[in-house]
């Protein structure tokens, strides 16, 4: 609910708070950013220390995040919150995961189980907006990320009768300096992008993401000369694995690039109030949640190879759809996109998760699941940020230069209808053209696994 709301809100805390270009990007992003720095440590720990007990602290984490980002005076403390609230998040979604793999240790029944864990986060993205949009059109953006507090006191109320601890019988070390090497060196990548989308090259953005991208390497190598490796990369030998890992980073790069753009097409450039844009993204993820649902019975008759394929193509083709939305028009096309790209994102986010758990065993779950969930994270931060800031380039280029994003632009004192049309076609251009890239990677990695991936995977 929490990042389909905020796609809608972020023209109204534009309008509030006024962050800047590259703020509202890191407003968008943090989130991600922190929690895909942390999964994996936090993953590791939750299976040492205790995966409930990681649960309830990340409720009350990000719970407090959430209070505090409702209540943010300015960007910089909205940012600081919602980093907060990547805290908590980091530490609910791997033990959350590894426990529903504990309950059930048939292979069907967890198959079954992680679809419907997987649908929670479909009907989230449908429900969050239409509740978003009903408090936005009553109360301040702020309002948005309350909607958070009843969901965490429910949680913390039930969680202990419901669930019980569970831990790794033998928990080896955690490596601090693994800890320390994955989050500094994808914060300084992403950081040199988005400074480059926002600002353009300079040597001091280019040495920042020339040490980022040296510190992510070192942790990659360091990995191997662990004893309890913070990644365990050796899971990568499964081809399998390895594919339904990068869907996990691509179907997210492109369902935030898309949510994020045409939340902002629906609103700045049709004129669509919140709660209307919402209404028209309901299709897509009723598609979305009844596929994450139906994702197992689909695995058992055509193989998960077939469906690992399957959800790249049909996200690919939905994204393309989106082409043929324009500044006079396009809620057909945009309602046509979710629905075809909805069966490919359902298909993903069951399959990824499923295939991480069933990798490995069961004490080492939440390590597993820590990598699933990094690679759906780390792909929404950067379907935003390197997306979002692909369309922000085009933005700046083939705009009136009045202001840094649409919004700002059309807000401009004395803007003319002339400049406002250029502004929205530049709008456009860039949105159709971060989505295309989004659509070229999806069908690529699809035909990527059909050469890659062995037949032998469809009777798994």
């Amino acid at each position: 609910m929490d990042g389909s709301v905020l796609y809608l809100a972020m023209p109204s805390i534009t309008s509030a708070i006024t962050p800047t270009t590259d703020q509202a990007l890191w407003i968008l992003d943090i989130y991600g950013f922190v929690v895909s720095s942390l999964l994996i440590a936090f993953g590791n720990l939750g299976d040492r220390y205790g995966r409930l007990k990681f649960l309830l602290v990340g409720a009350v984490v990000f719970g407090a995040g959430s209070v505090g980002a409702a209540f943010s005076p300015n960007p910089e403390v909205l940012i600081v919150c919602r980093a907060l609230m990547g805290l908590g998040g980091a530490t609910l979604l791997p033990s959350g995961l590894a426990i529903i793999s504990n309950i059930f240790r048939n292979p069907k029944q967890r198959a079954q189980a992680i679809g419907i864990f997987a649908a929670t986060f479909a009907a989230g993205f449908a429900v969050g907006p239409i509740v978003g949009g009903l408090l936005l059109n009553r109360f301040a953006w702020g309002s948005v990320f309350l909607i958070n507090i009843p969901v965490v006191v429910l949680f913390l109320a039930f969680a202990p009768v419901l669930l019980k601890e569970v831990r790794e019988a033998s928990p080896g070390r955690v490596d601090a300096l693994s800890v320390l090497l994955s989050a500094v060196g994808i914060l300084l990548t992403v950081y040199s992008v988005k400074s480059a989308a926002a600002s353009g090259f300079s040597m001091s953005q280019l040495l920042i993401g020339a040490v980022g991208l040296v510190i992510v390497v070192l942790f990659v190598r360091r990995q191997f000369t662990l004893e309890y490796p913070l990644l365990d990369l050796r899971l990568f030998r499964d081809r399998v694995f390895t594919v339904a890992i990068l869907t996990g980073l691509l179907s997210l790069v492109a369902w935030a690039a898309a949510g994020y753009l045409s939340g902002v097409y629906l609103q700045s450039v049709l004129g669509h109030s919140v709660l209307a844009s919402a209404l028209l993204a309901v299709p897509g993820a009723v598609v979305l949640t009844v596929t994450c649902v139906g994702t197992s019975a689909i695995v058992d008759r055509v193989g998960k190879r077939a469906a690992l394929i399957a959800s790249h193509f049909a996200m690919g083709v939905g994204l393309l759809l989106m082409l043929f939305a324009g500044v006079g028009g396009g809620v057909a096309a945009f309602i046509a996109s979710t629905m075809i790209a909805g069966i490919g994102y359902g298909l993903s986010f069951s399959l990824v998760a499923e295939t991480a758990v069933a990798a490995v065993p069961a004490e080492r779950a939440g390590s597993a699941a820590s990598i699933a969930e990094m690679s759906n994270e780390l792909g929404n931060a950067l379907g935003i940020s390197l997306l979002g800031s692909l369309a922000a380039v085009c933005f700046r280029l083939l705009g009136p230069d009045l202001a840094g994003t649409l919004g700002e632009t059309l807000e401009a004192p004395g803007i003319t209808a002339a400049a406002a049309r250029e502004a929205k076609d530049a709008f456009v251009s860039g949105m159709h053209v971060a989505i295309a890239v989004a659509s070229a990677l999806s069908l690529g990695l699809g035909c990527l696994a059909v050469r890659w991936v062995p037949r032998q995977a469809a009777a798994e």
